[in-house]
C-alpha cells in the first residue's frame, strides 16, 4: 500500500507539469491528456525502478518516448485547427496571453519532432542541456545544435519583433 500512496503523491505533485509538456508536444488538449495518462501508467508499472532515481525525469522520458512512438505509427503530424488552439488557451490560461500562446504553439508545430522535443524540454520545461540529453538519450552536442537551429526557426516563424526572450541561454 505504501507504493500506491507514494505514487499518488507523485501524480498529485507532477501531473500538471507532465500534462503541460504533453500539450506542448502535441498541441491538442485531448491527445495531451491521453499521452500524460499513458506516461503515468507506464511510470506506475516501473515505479520501483523509477522512484530510485529521478521519477519526474523518468516520467518525462516516457512521455517523450510515447510521443515519438505515436508519431512513428502515424508518420505524419495532425495539426489542430487554429480556432481550437485559441479556445483551449482561453479556457485553461490567462486570456491576455492566449494570443502569445497561440502563436508559440503554431510556431512549435512548424519544427521537426526532435526540435520540438528539445525546445519544449529545454526552454518550456526549464531543464538543463544535460537533463534534456539524458531524457532523450542523445549527446549534449546534439541538444545544443538542435536547440540553436530550432530557436532560429522559431524566431523566423514568430517574426523579429516577437523574439524569444530568455531563450538564448
Amino acid at each position: 500500500m505504501g507504493r500506491d500512496r507514494e505514487f499518488t503523491a507523485f501524480v498529485l505533485e507532477h501531473r500538471a507539469t507532465l500534462l503541460r509538456a504533453a500539450w506542448l508536444l502535441v498541441g491538442d488538449a485531448h491527445r495531451a491528456e491521453e499521452l500524460a495518462q499513458q506516461a503515468l501508467e507506464r511510470t506506475y508499472v516501473a515505479w520501483p525502478r523509477a522512484r530510485t532515481g529521478d521519477p519526474v525525469a523518468y516520467a518525462r522520458r516516457v512521455l517523450v518516448n510515447l510521443r515519438t512512438d505515436t508519431w512513428r505509427r502515424r508518420r505524419r503530424e495532425v495539426l489542430v485547427e487554429p480556432v481550437e488552439l485559441v479556445e483551449h488557451a482561453r479556457a485553461h490560461h490567462d486570456p491576455d496571453r492566449a494570443g502569445d500562446r497561440d502563436r508559440l504553439v503554431r510556431a512549435l508545430a512548424t519544427l521537426s519532432e526532435r526540435q520540438r522535443r528539445i525546445v519544449v524540454l529545454r526552454y518550456l520545461m526549464d531543464l538543463s542541456e544535460a537533463e534534456v540529453a539524458a531524457d532523450l538519450g542523445v549527446s549534449l552536442g546534439t541538444v545544443k545544435s538542435t536547440a540553436s537551429r530550432a530557436l532560429a526557426e522559431l524566431r523566423a516563424a514568430l517574426g523579429t519583433r516577437d523574439g524569444l526572450e530568455g531563450a538564448s541561454r
